[in-house]
């Protein structure tokens, strides 16, 4: 398993969606710590691949951090709860079953170009978030 010296987060970085997340993570992470890799990056597709998604079909976020793999809505929890103020309301979709929060998760993750768009987060010209980025 590929370890790091700091959490790092897998999303599509084409998803309108994910963009807008990984912009959530660098404003809400006071800590700088959070590394985003695309997996579209050769460090986001192995990691993608180590975990046993495919890459090439990327319907699920991972976030990596000690050893422990969160993936989908169990990352925004996460990440919300690591990020503490207002991130911390991401914890209310703990109150949804895991069953049902993992079915809503895939609903919107299969449909999220349609429904948000595409994005390139990669093409964002902040440096300080340029440099979150892991290729």
């Amino acid at each position: 398993m590929t370890q790091f010296d700091h959490p790092v987060a897998v999303m599509d970085a084409t998803c309108a969606l994910c963009s807008w997340g990984a912009r959530m993570i660098h404003r809400l992470d006071r800590t700088g710590d959070v590394r985003i890799a695309p997996i579209q990056s050769e460090t986001g597709a192995a990691l993608m691949r180590e975990h046993g998604l495919d890459p090439l079909d990327p319907d699920s976020w991972l976030f990596i951090e000690d050893g422990v793999v969160w993936r989908d809505f169990d990352v925004v929890i996460r990440l919300g709860e690591r990020a503490g103020g207002l991130g911390r309301v991401c914890s209310i979709l703990r109150l949804i079953p895991k069953r049902l929060r993992d079915w809503l998760y895939a609903r919107v993750a299969r449909n999220r170009y349609t429904m948000f768009g595409r994005g390139d987060m990669c093409a964002l010209p902040d440096p300080a978030f340029r440099a979150r980025l892991l290729t």
